[in-house]
């Protein structure tokens, strides 16, 4: 390989949330960033803008844009002009942007449960209902699945937005076209507009494929707001750059009214690593794929040898593992349990939605040493 993904950098005291909030000693396999260096011409690019000695209010890079256009266009065969596009501070300000935009008082917001929870969290923040819809899991398939029938009777006649999140974080489905068009007449029908979190759409393993749900037909494209951004793929979350699609010009006006006063600028170094990401890096994003494929191979390897009581979903996207520890032979949060007895940290399905309490996420988006050790440690902590 090009780029030595083996090789991670210490990540301990740079401020860190991922793993500055934990005693040194532990491992941080939890939130979903990734361990491994960017990619260089990112670092370049940044270090080429940093020779200029004024770092002044910035406009909306039209590069960007335009470069975002056209990879769209050469991925989905989505046609996106830049005038659809807005740039904004991550996604979960997006989301937190266009339930205050177009949800009022007394309504509701449906999302797939279970959720990334920051979409459980967002009607909270406006004082709006959120509506649980369960996905439910398919042995035979070993993939969660979509309940069309529960999703359209959960609807209510208050229910003006809902959240979708293809690739789904955190059971790593990424959902097809026929799945999409029925989630997405169920919504015209009712009159729920679609804002879909598509931040994973580029982290796909071999034989999976992403459909933005907007590229589907014009009427999806008019009622959906779509989030993606470089952050996740290219592993700059700390940059906040995402791009919001809003191609119904109405929506989209709407959109930046919520959004004034209340969203700051993308930063000009925000633009240059997002823009090299996307023109730059695609061969260290295919090397990044190998990788991480692999150590989705090594876990459920290692797993169904060691500790074959935890059962696994297939993972199509994410660099995340949905973990079922319903069956391990402990009492209470199997994340708790990990964290105090392993050193390990994970996510607690019970953030996910009611119902995941004995769930974890696990992020592999690290080396296999630190895989192999976290690993090794949990079989030691149950035996």
């Amino acid at each position: 390989m090009k780029y030595q993904f083996d090789e991670i950098p210490n990540r301990r005291n740079t401020d860190c949330i991922k793993w500055d909030i934990f005693p040194e000693g532990d491992l941080a396999l939890w939130v979903a960033d990734m361990d491994f260096a960017v990619c260089p011409k990112i670092i370049s690019a940044i270090q080429k803008r940093l020779e200029h000695p004024v770092f002044g209010y910035t406009m909306e890079s039209a590069e960007f844009k335009q470069v975002f256009c056209e990879r769209m266009e050469k991925r989905y065969h989505w046609k996106v002009s830049p005038e659809d596009i807005l740039l904004v501070p991550g996604i979960v300000s997006g989301f937190n942007f266009a339930i205050r935009a177009f949800c009022g008082n007394g309504n509701s917001v449906i999302y797939q449960t279970p959720a990334y929870p920051p979409f459980i969290e967002g009607p909270k923040n406006f004082c709006i209902e959120g509506i649980n819809n369960d996905l439910y899991y398919r042995n035979e398939e070993q993939l969660w699945k979509i309940d069309f029938e529960k999703f359209g009777s959960q609807i209510r006649d208050n229910t003006s937005l809902f959240i979708l999140c293809n690739p789904h974080n955190p059971v790593g489905r990424t959902f097809t076209s026929e799945e999409l068009t029925r989630l997405g007449e169920i919504c015209l029908k009712h009159g729920v507009k679609i804002c879909s979190d598509e931040i994973h759409c580029e982290i796909l393993y071999k034989d999976s494929k992403h459909t933005p749900i907007a590229s589907l037909n014009e009427q999806f494209a008019a009622n959906t707001i779509t989030f993606m951004a470089p952050s996740k793929t290219f592993n700059i979350p700390g940059l906040a750059c995402s791009v919001a699609i809003i191609q119904n010009s109405e929506l989209r006006n709407q959109f930046k009214e919520a959004y004034r006063g209340l969203g700051s600028f993308i930063s000009v170094l925000s633009q240059e690593a997002g823009l090299a990401a996307y023109r730059d890096c695609d061969d260290w994003l295919e090397e990044l794929m190998e990788y991480l494929e692999n150590n989705d191979k090594f876990v459920r390897k290692y797993l169904s040898e060691n500790i074959p009581q935890i059962k696994m979903n297939k993972n199509e996207a994410t660099f995340l593992m949905w973990l079922d520890c319903s069956d391990l032979p402990i009492e209470g949060s199997p994340a708790k349990f990990f964290a105090k007895n392993a050193h390990v940290q994970l996510n607690d399905g019970a953030a996910f939605g009611k119902g995941y309490e004995k769930f974890v996420r696990l992020n592999i988006g690290t080396n296999r040493a630190t895989l192999a050790e976290a690993l090794e440690r949990m079989k030691k902590a149950l035996s």
